[in-house]
């Protein structure tokens, strides 16, 4: 009863969390004026965190940092600030190592504030839910044929304005919706909601035309089967499956199609120049890189169009880590997601309670194939999907009587029995 009653006091910043993940997806500053100033996602997460602490200072609590994986990631990010005294272009790198920080102190709040698979379920319905609101937007945009890249590839506002990242965004929604519409004993809307935000969430990656994002949905779900190993999972995917197969225009299938021909590909052309620019850097400055965020303009010195003026990104966040830190950031970096996969996907073995850890790693395995294509360092989706993989591990190390239910807030009720033990 204690623990529980030490669980609840937490509710209001995991509630202030829930906001901030599906804030991620809603983006509500990009398309309602007057909340831009306001910065609702940061405002919310900072809240977030920032009760975490106070609770924890004032009743003298431990504060998680997740382990060996948590420190890896410490390490990583104190290598990019100390990446500004040997930067090519210092004010770059101090705004990305900046930036990675605010991602790892969220890393840091969710480890410690999920702390119960219920926790855990709605984190990851918060971010299913959010999905529908960016996917709706990306549809309409594509009907009303606003602002379409090339001319035909739908996206929308914010970080969502690059058809590749926000397929990889969404894409990492579509196991989880498939695993909790999947299973039974989950209340029916919910199962509907995840239904609904599913098929939203792969017709918006088809209208992208993003082959990285296709490959990683394939990706996702080879995964998800292999781990579930069900017939009516099978069934399911192969549903999805059909569905793209009938339902996607024909030129979708001509541009994935196109990979085997990129050499013919503008775009795909673009990939392979910066990955030779990522080799380049990395053969002059093979130990710590130029400089964390340097990519861009290490391009002007070593791109194959040096001082034109076209910049492209890394196209690859392990190819961006190689020119930005080295081999040595390269190193934490893999340590890092390695730490959280390996012992996900061993945990994700437990049949009954390892069904959302299931989907965790379906989706961890899926966004790491788009970032072979384009991957981005500082991207909210990695930490948020790695923090929660993290706590689906850990969660499944402990016994299955002690992860108690918790409410979402406190309640006088959840104070009661601590307050009474007192007395006593």
């Amino acid at each position: 009863m204690g623990r529980t009653s030490v669980q609840s006091r937490d509710g209001w910043a995991f509630a202030l969390l829930l906001s901030f993940l599906v804030c991620i997806y809603v983006i509500p500053g990009e398309w309602i004026p007057w909340l831009a100033r306001w910065r609702v996602a940061v405002l919310t997460s900072a809240a977030a965190t920032g009760l975490l602490l106070l609770g924890r200072l004032r009743r003298r609590e431990r504060f998680l940092v997740d382990g060996g994986r948590g420190v890896t990631l410490l390490v990583f990010c104190g290598m990019t600030f100390a990446s500004i005294s040997w930067s090519l272009y210092p004010a770059a790198s101090h705004f990305t190592a900046t930036e990675l920080l605010k991602w790892v102190i969220l890393y840091m709040t969710i480890v410690n504030l999920v702390t119960t698979e219920r926790r855990m379920l709605w984190a990851c319905l918060a971010l299913i839910l959010g999905s529908i609101v960016t996917t709706h937007g990306v549809i309409g945009w594509h009907r009303a044929g606003v602002d379409l890249v090339e001319g035909y590839r739908a996206r929308w506002l914010g970080v969502y304005a690059d058809p590749n990242r926000m397929a990889m965004s969404v894409g990492l929604v579509v196991p989880l919706a498939l695993a909790i519409a999947a299973r039974r004993q989950n209340p029916w809307w919910m199962r509907l909601a995840c239904v609904v935000a599913g098929v939203m969430a792969v017709t918006a990656m088809v209208l992208s035309y993003s082959r990285g994002g296709f490959l990683g949905l394939v990706a996702a779900g080879v995964t998800w089967l292999v781990l579930e190993r069900r017939p009516g999972r099978i069934v399911l995917v192969g549903l999805v499956a059909v569905g793209m197969l009938v339902l996607s225009p024909q030129n979708f299938w001509t541009r994935t199609q196109s990979v085997s021909s990129f050499e013919q590909d503008a775009s795909a052309m673009s990939r392979v120049e910066a990955w030779k620019v990522a080799s380049r850097t990395s053969m002059e400055h093979p130990l710590l890189g130029l400089g964390a965020g340097t990519f861009r303009y290490a391009w002007h010195l070593y791109g194959p169009e040096a001082g034109s003026g076209r910049v492209y990104a890394a196209h690859n966040i392990f190819l961006q880590v190689i020119s930005d830190l080295g081999f040595l950031g390269l190193v934490l970096f893999l340590g890092f997601i390695g730490a959280v996969l390996g012992p996900l996907m061993e945990a994700a073995r437990e049949r009954e309670r390892g069904w959302l850890a299931r989907a965790l790693a379906a989706s961890v395995v899926g966004y790491l194939v788009t970032c072979l294509f384009a991957g981005f360092l500082v991207a909210v989706h990695f930490y948020v999907l790695f923090a929660l993989a993290a706590c689906a591990e850990r969660l499944l190390r402990q016994p299955e009587g002690a992860n108690a239910v918790v409410p979402l807030v406190p309640s006088c009720e959840d104070e009661a029995p601590e307050s009474e033990a007192r007395s006593a």
